[in-house]
């Protein structure tokens, strides 16, 4: 039976803490050891200078020297990796245990205020459910996950996510080992200029490797001749004719060698990842497919990296006082940069399926690292048919498990719509956007907080932070009744609606608010939809009344223990039957008379 997910961090992160303690004290040993080569060097130096010491004695310290650089590089490579190995299971750990808040990638990039629940849901931002799934550490994997949360999935792609994840999820070893492999992605890689470089209109035409080529032939056989015969006029000759020949072609070469730097470097970081992933033999569909995609006419994503890499490090020699000449009689430049021109052509359109195949990965290997962390979480079912959310001790996964309770949520059958009454700070709220955050994870591809959850596939929109615009000159009642509106466009769509609408249209008069929402509510379930709605008006109760049976009331109850009010979370059928607010505002201090 496999350990609990946080005891095996815990041994794996005592194991990388010792091999890093390790090789921090290596790191030192080997520093003193290259000071000591050193000083024996420079004191051999000092002795063959007096002709005390023969010359080939320098030798053995410049041997050592250059065996101990090599070994210190590869120890500070591995206590690098030790250091990020440590990370990846601290910030594991935190979010075992419920402490993970501000401790990961928040993904304050995707906020967008406008879309139909993602700000409602809490996706993005500080103690967001992005922070709290992703792993990935390059911008492509983090705008697939962002994505997926934001696009629910066809039921098709939510299964074929789910088999995925399911094979993902033991596999602790390639997590840890991606994240060490793409330390520095995020940092270096900038996928939309790598893919427009690499899918970007050719540089040079046809003609100049095979001049180039006929050039560079010429001149190394110029150079032999006059090596052998002391007539060098022919070497002058073709000299040349390379000067005419380059002189047109340099800014064109120049700027296919200078384009291809950033992205070769971005590229090689790449590459230790796709390494990685080449290496796997993964059985589900999905993880297949991803796989098949790294190789181009046979040739695998990271050997293509590492080709382009060693063209650029070929090019950095041109830099080398001593053999820049050289370079310049061969045509070096020239020959590099139709060499890097053919890579583009070969590869570029591969590049941005490469970048796609790391990011569905990242996004398949953060949600099969939540699924990991929390086992008591389990698959929804996601079946074909009408509308329908049925859940068993539905609770909220942004909640420490200690403080979350667990409700049972029904809207299958006749029941279409629940409307939830309750008194202040009593939970309403937080029943809807736990319904909608499970509903977000399901079709995603993800586990759900939940004992069982039986789905159908759904569109999801809320209005639980609609909010007022003084930029926009907007009040927060025409936001809200502009989001419904949209809603019910959606609503109208092929898939079905499931709104979430909290304290519906409470800027308005009760009169017409009955009115407004008894209307809107009506529309929404004749079209599909199903949802909730959350209301401190008791009036409006009344509404699941007219609307039955398709509507049912649910409400959450406080009691007072002296000056104190307590909450159970426990939503209860019917409607509440009374209002705290005055209780409230008493038990903050302020001076309410009742006439």
């Amino acid at each position: 039976m496999p350990s609990p997910p946080g005891d095996e961090y815990r041994a794996r992160l005592t194991s990388r803490q010792a091999s890093c303690r390790a090789l921090a004290r290596r790191d030192r040993l080997i520093s003193r050891a290259r000071l000591t080569a050193f000083l024996a060097g420079a004191a051999l130096i000092a002795l063959w200078w007096r002709g005390t010491a023969a010359a080939w004695w320098l030798a053995l310290p410049a041997i050592l020297l250059v065996a101990l650089m090599r070994r210190h590089e590869r120890v500070i490579r591995a206590h690098a990796a030790a250091q990020r190995s440590i990370l990846f299971y601290e910030r594991g750990l935190a979010r075992i245990e419920d402490r993970w808040t501000g401790t990961g990638e928040q993904g304050e990039r995707f906020r967008d205020e406008q879309h139909l629940y993602a700000h409602d849901l809490d996706l993005f931002g500080r103690g967001s459910l992005f922070e709290l799934l992703s792993i990935a550490r390059t911008r492509t994997g983090e705008e697939r996950l962002a994505e997926w949360l934001k696009q629910p999935a066809p039921l098709d792609e939510v299964r074929a996510r789910q088999d995925a994840v399911a094979e993902l999820t033991p596999a602790l070893d390639l997590r840890e080992a991606v994240a060490l492999a793409g330390a520095d992605v995020r940092a270096g890689v900038d996928s939309d200029a790598l893919a427009t470089w690499a899918e970007g209109a050719p540089l040079l035409g046809t003609w100049v490797r095979g001049a180039a080529a006929g050039l560079t032939v010429g001149a190394i056989s110029a150079a032999a001749y006059g090596t052998i015969a002391g007539d060098y006029s022919s070497l002058i000759a073709v000299l040349l004719l390379e000067a005419v020949f380059s002189i047109p072609q340099r800014r064109r070469v120049q700027q296919a060698l200078h384009a291809a730097e950033a992205p070769a470097r971005d590229l090689d970081v790449l590459a230790h990842v796709l390494d990685r992933l080449e290496r796997e033999d993964f059985r589900s569909a999905r993880l297949a497919a991803l796989r098949r995609q790294l190789d181009t006419a046979g040739v695998p994503a990271s050997v293509a990296i590492r080709r382009l890499h060693r063209l650029i490090e070929l090019h950095d020699w041109q830099h080398n006082q001593f053999f820049a000449p050289v370079a310049a009689a061969l045509l070096w430049g020239t020959h590099l940069a139709w060499a890097t021109e053919r890579w583009r052509r070969l590869h570029g359109s591969q590049v941005p399926t490469w970048l796609r195949t790391v990011g569905d990965f990242e996004a398949l290997s953060s949600l099969s690292a939540y699924r990991y962390e929390h086992p008591g979480d389990v698959w929804p079912e996601i079946v074909q048919g009408h509308a329908g959310f049925d859940g068993m001790a539905v609770g909220h996964p942004l909640l420490p498990a200690a403080r979350g309770v667990p409700n049972d949520i029904r809207l299958w059958g006749d029941t279409r719509l629940l409307v939830v009454s309750g008194s202040n700070m009593s939970g309403k709220s937080t029943l809807l956007r736990t319904v909608g955050i499970n509903a977000v994870l399901a079709l995603a591809g993800a586990p759900v907080r939940a004992a069982t959850l039986r789905m159908t596939p759904l569109a999801v929109g809320a209005t639980l932070r609609i909010q007022d615009s003084l930029q926009e000159g907007r009040s927060r009642f025409f936001a809200e009744i502009t989001r419904i509106r949209e809603l019910a466009d959606r609503a109208r769509g092929p898939v079905p609606l499931l709104f979430l609408l909290d304290e519906l249209f409470h800027g308005t008069n009760s009169h017409d608010r009955l009115v407004g929402a008894s209307g809107v509510l009506r529309s929404l379930l004749d079209r599909g939809a199903i949802g909730l709605i959350t209301t401190h008006d008791l009036a409006l109760t009344a509404i699941a009344d007219d609307l039955a049976p398709r509507a049912a009331n649910v409400h959450f109850e406080d009691q007072f223990e002296g000056d104190e009010i307590r909450f159970d979370y426990r939503m209860k059928p019917g409607s509440v039957m009374r209002s705290n607010a005055i209780a409230l505002m008493r038990a903050v201090g302020l001076d309410i008379d009742q006439a």
